[in-house]
């Protein structure tokens, strides 16, 4: 999930995460599969893991999941606050966001345990696969290895336009004729970059209350090809 930034971009911003608004193309068909067949997956799979970058929908299509299959969600800091059985609640299936090698292992395999126990499955978001991430103990390395793999890679063109208007609309932020264009046609391809060039937009348009313009998005465009370059 997304932390909370500076002020200006708290008041009001709410993304949607409906599955209808969900843009799919080549690189992330799969995944939508696997989520839009649930819960008629193969009798053997008790589990999927989503793989991809940061920004890339994983978090979209997993609130998607977990709206239809009246899922519980867990991430790192709620696992280290609360036990395993108040995380689970009365649930049947398990969403967890955001998996890597910092979790604490011995919590998570009782939560695995307890949804294995009772039928259900789990549905796991992580950068990299759930094999490659060394968690301990062994028992939860080895069965987070079992879980079926689906990759979502970095958007199309079309993609990367319809996902950026979609998070201008949802901190309503009207977009001037040619500023998105403009924008996608230049910047860095990946779902991460959308993100900090729009939520830098939000943030501009605020300080100097103006829609997002032309002049503006090559002003901040400028500004983040500059600061990426210099690193």
């Amino acid at each position: 999930m997304s932390t909370p930034g500076q002020l200006t971009l708290d008041l009001g911003h709410a993304p949607g995460f409906l599955r209808e608004e969900f843009v799919v193309c080549s690189s992330n068909r799969d995944a939508v599969a696997w989520i839009d067949r649930w819960p008629d997956w193969p009798e053997q799979i008790t589990g999927l893991n989503i793989v991809g970058p940061a920004g890339c929908g994983k978090t979209h299509l997993g609130i998607a999941w977990r709206r239809r299959a009246g899922a519980a969600y867990v991430d790192r800091a709620g696992l280290v606050r609360l036990p395993p059985p108040e995380l689970l609640d009365d649930a049947r299936h398990l969403l967890i966001d955001g998996f890597d090698a910092d979790w604490p292992g011995l919590p998570l395999l009782q939560l695995y345990n307890m949804v294995m126990q009772q039928g259900g499955t789990v549905l796991v978001l992580s950068r990299v696969p759930c094999s490659g991430i060394g968690i301990l103990p062994e028992d939860l390395a080895s069965r987070l290895a079992t879980l079926a793999v689906v990759a979502i890679g970095q958007p199309e063109d079309r993609v990367l336009h319809e996902v950026m208007a979609k998070m201008f609309r949802d901190r309503q932020l009207r977009v001037e004729d040619g500023a998105l264009a403009y924008i996608t046609s230049r910047m860095d391809r990946t779902f991460e970059t959308a993100g900090q060039l729009v939520e830098e937009l939000d943030r501009m348009s605020l300080t100097e209350h103006r829609s997002v313009t032309l002049p503006l998005a090559r002003l901040v465009l400028g500004r983040m090809t500059k600061g990426t370059e210099g690193h």
